[in-house]
């Protein structure tokens, strides 16, 4: 006897997969490629920096400020190739970025000097700025609402890939064929990225937004024009109600020299503050451009966004200190304090890696429910747990995985959700520039975290420092995410001005 037909649910929908679509699939490819590129180009120097130190004879802080040295420039590359991303689009910021990605590297790999190689990883941090914010805010408009948890942790646990490949290629070329080899290797991968962006389709929310405006938006304008005084208000492109004006704005040639000059001058703070050239003038540079970045941020946010810039800068900031002392510095601490030997490094960077990879994914899946803030609040909290066991382990390899998998998948693999986070609280029209001005400006957070770990390394062991560094800041970090800080903010001071 035939069975009758399965009656469908019309209500019912189908696969979360599904709903996606070939589009939005497609957008992910080409963006996760770029982070698992990302990934395995930048750790690239923390996996060869006792190789190099040997080579150029340098101090601890000096090796260290090869992985601060990308950071160092990523605050611009963000700012530039964001603002590209919004004004022309996201397929074009994202290109721009691997090419700087690719040059970056190969120019690392003939480095014959210490200046060489550090104004190499300057350019790695301008291709790497630009693909957080173009690829991160492409992924997402390409994606529907209610998945934009998934498609920022997704996205993100590319880079742990990355990181994952370069530990094991590192093992096998490093030994047999030097350390300059393992970037020459790391260009390869970009040609393949380039390969699959060459015919995406645009972000879906881009193409709404200009469409709606009739214009291209300049996240630029507020550093170079001043409303003009005693003018009527000019009412936006179509789309808008008309009890929405726009202040009639001129270019201002005193505010563009003025930011010019903040931003030259900031860059060049950095640079003297992260060569170790700072002496006794360290902290009025390090003001000095925390004041120029400062304002650049808030100029950035214009009227209605300003507190909600600052705020956001300083919750990415903490983020990267909590997770890059252990980023940054735990091939070193492998190396030097347990003497493990190349393939025992390779083992443990895999189970972190993964672990990593492993914590981004299920930070998509536990965004979408619970929402992007209480997730990651929770979740980090859990990875306290982990911190100070993971440095008293020093004989056990298959432990220390075990326990670096589940740091790195509580910890470092939540902050998956942070592109979802920031992008939350940003308009369309800006948010490529403001995800890249906000997030690479907190990332030097990661510039300050190998270096600060190596200071307090002086007077006592390395893992130790690594944990509590690690420890600290990932509770300053919940208190700000969980309670919403920014947001809370933003509600209070740019919505209702005094």
């Amino acid at each position: 006897m035939d069975r009758p037909p399965r009656r469908t649910d019309p209500r019912r929908r189908p696969r979360w997969y599904r709903q996606v679509g070939r589009r939005g699939w497609t957008a992910f490819a080409a963006a996760w490629g770029g982070y698992v590129l990302d990934g395995f180009d930048f750790v690239l120097i923390t996996l060869v920096l006792t190789e190099v130190r040997a080579e150029f004879g340098l101090d601890a802080v000096q090796a260290a400020s090869l992985v601060s040295a990308a950071f160092v420039s990523r605050w611009l590359g963000g700012m530039l190739l964001g603002a590209l991303g919004d004004r022309y689009g996201r397929r074009a910021a994202m290109t721009a970025s691997i090419l700087l990605f690719s040059l970056g590297t190969l120019a690392c790999g003939l480095a014959g000097s210490y200046g060489a190689l550090y104004a190499a990883r300057l350019v790695v941090g301008l291709g790497m700025a630009g693909e957080y914010s173009a690829s991160a805010t492409y992924v997402m408009e390409s994606w529907p609402e209610r998945m934009r948890g998934r498609a920022s942790g997704f996205l993100i646990s590319g880079y742990s890939i990355g990181t994952v490949l370069a530990a094991q290629v590192y093992s096998q070329v490093v030994p047999a064929l030097g350390w300059r080899w393992m970037f020459y290797l790391g260009v390869l991968p970009a040609l393949f990225a380039l390969w699959m962006r060459r015919a995406l389709p645009e972000a879906e929310d881009w193409e709404e937004a200009i469409a709606e405006t009739a214009a291209r938006p300049n996240p630029f304008r507020p550093l170079f024009t001043r409303p003009l005084r005693n003018a009527p208000a000019a009412y936006s492109p179509a789309g808008n109600a008309p009890d929405a004006p726009r202040p009639v704005e001129v270019f201002s040639a005193g505010r563009a020299a003025l930011h010019l000059g903040l931003a030259a001058g900031a860059f060049g703070a950095l640079l003297v503050l992260f060569t170790g050239r700072a002496g006794d003038a360290a902290w009025p540079l390090a003001l000095f451009a925390a004041g120029a970045l400062g304002t650049l941020a808030v100029r950035l946010g214009s009227p209605g966004h300003r507190v909600l810039y600052l705020a956001l800068t300083v919750t990415v900031f903490a983020g990267f200190l909590y997770t890059w002392p252990i980023q940054a510095l735990l091939p070193t601490y492998l190396k030097t304090e347990l003497h493990y030997t190349a393939g025992q490094v390779r083992d443990v960077l895999f189970w972190a890696g993964f672990g990593t990879a492993a914590g981004c994914v299920l930070a998509g899946f536990t965004g979408d429910r619970f929402g992007p803030a209480r997730a990651y609040a929770l979740t980090l909290t859990a990875s306290l747990a982990f911190v100070f066991p993971v440095f008293a382990v020093h004989d056990d390899l298959l432990l220390l995985g075990v326990l670096l998998f589940l740091l790195q998948a509580t910890s470092f693999g939540i902050s998956g959700l942070l592109p979802r986070y920031l992008g939350s609280h940003l308009p369309v029209e800006r948010r490529a520039s403001g995800l890249g001005f906000v997030y690479n400006v907190g990332a030097l957070g990661g510039a300050v975290a190998p270096l600060l770990g190596a200071r307090l390394a002086e007077g006592r062991p390395l893992g130790q420092s690594l944990a509590v560094l690690t420890f600290g800041l990932s509770l300053l970090v919940v208190l700000l995410i969980g309670l919403d800080v920014p947001g809370r903010l933003h509600r209070l001071a740019d919505r209702h001005p005094s």
